[in-house]
């Protein structure tokens, strides 16, 4: 992979559950170091996207590159260890436990002592190890602002702070690509807001390359690098954000025809 190749890249996939076509034959690439968009209605395809790049799902057609490799066929544990990161539109957080220990998941496929050698924990260089996945860890708690939580039980904090604990884990995988759906839903305008920037700096100071799934069409607009369109599983547009929001099969098919209702184009799809 030469720095001028993508990071990811997507050919013709397809996708199929039954006689329902999720995904059809699209296609798309992020370079390195871009926060890319994926938006569309409900039903679009979008999550399905997500799997199918984090190897939840496997496509009924086409594949899917990670770094100059054909990951079509991998687990999705193999790709996170060539550096592909994930958060869920559903939090998939561990509510029993603590934030803290819900972070060290994140860390788990990065661990060199196995069952064997686990137990050596004061000779086998164990201790040494676990030391520094958790201060990896602690500096992902003070990046994101959540050390005053740290502790605190996971099932017991707000929605809100469940979805930076969220974040939290998928980053202290310290991926490459990360992958996130939906990260702002449910969010007030405060915490958006928080999330936003916590997403730019994710991009720009911590080198990720972002695949989003969003909602709110003022973030997208405000720190995507570029957009694509899904709609009933087909990628309909592609571009800059200013571009794809000025598509005529965009304002048709995703904020609706422009009409006497004054709702038509809200600038936000439920």
């Amino acid at each position: 992979m030469t720095s001028s190749d993508p990071i990811l890249s997507i050919n013709d996939v397809s996708l199929v559950f039954g006689g329902v076509r999720a995904l059809s034959d699209v296609s798309f690439s992020v370079q390195k170091g871009e926060l890319f968009s994926i938006i569309g209605p409900n039903g679009a395809g979008k999550t399905s996207m997500l799997n199918c790049i984090s190897g939840r799902y496997h496509p009924t057609s086409g594949s899917v590159h990670f770094k100059g490799q054909d990951v079509t066929g991998l687990k999705p544990n193999a790709r996170a260890e060539l550096g592909v990161g994930r958060t869920f539109q559903n939090l998939a957080l561990f509510g029993h436990m603590s934030v803290l220990d819900n972070i060290m998941v994140g860390r788990h496929h990065l661990l060199k002592n196995n069952f064997l050698t686990g137990p050596l924990y004061w000779f086998s260089g164990a201790q040494k190890e676990e030391l520094e996945h958790r201060k990896f860890c602690e500096d992902v708690i003070d990046f994101l602002e959540i050390s005053h939580i740290r502790k605190a039980t996971a099932g017991t904090l707000s929605y809100g702070l469940r979805k930076r604990v969220e974040l939290a884990r998928a980053v202290a995988l310290r991926p490459d690509l990360i992958l996130l759906d939906e990260p702002m839903a449910g969010m007030n305008l405060e915490e958006k807001e928080d999330m936003a920037r916590f997403i730019i700096d994710l991009n720009e100071e911590w080198g990720m390359s972002v695949v989003m799934i969003e909602h709110d069409m003022g973030v997208v607009m405000d720190i995507s690098s570029r957009v694509m369109v899904l709609d009933f599983g087909r990628k309909i547009a592609a571009g800059l954000p200013e571009e794809v929001m000025a598509n005529d099969h965009v304002k048709k098919a995703y904020l609706g025809e422009e009409d006497d209702e004054d709702d038509s184009v809200s600038g936000k799809v439920a």
